[in-house]
């Protein structure tokens, strides 16, 4: 059974490809109309991370944003807790 594992969380996914392939469609196009109560943002990356069970493209695209966004978010956290500004 395919899963995606989500920080320490392994979330199941359903057998098909074809399941896969609407269930991530679904999320990206409930995505889109993120401005609605129920429905968000949040879904479009959620259903980026069901498609790219079953393609290539977009799990090397998933890799590469994940270690750019990592090591932006590393070099910012090192630049504002290195300096104060008041060093003797």
């Amino acid at each position: 059974m395919p899963t995606v594992r989500v920080w320490k969380y392994n979330i199941g996914l359903p057998r098909t490809r074809a399941a896969r392939t609407a269930m991530g469609g679904g999320l990206i196009a409930g995505g889109f109309l993120g401005f609605l109560p129920i429905l968000g943002f949040w879904m479009v990356p959620a259903g980026l991370l069901v498609l790219a069970v079953d393609s290539a493209g977009i799990r090397r695209w998933n890799r590469k944003t994940t270690v750019t966004v990592l090591r932006r978010w590393n070099n910012w956290r090192r630049r504002s807790s290195g300096s104060t500004g008041a060093e003797t």
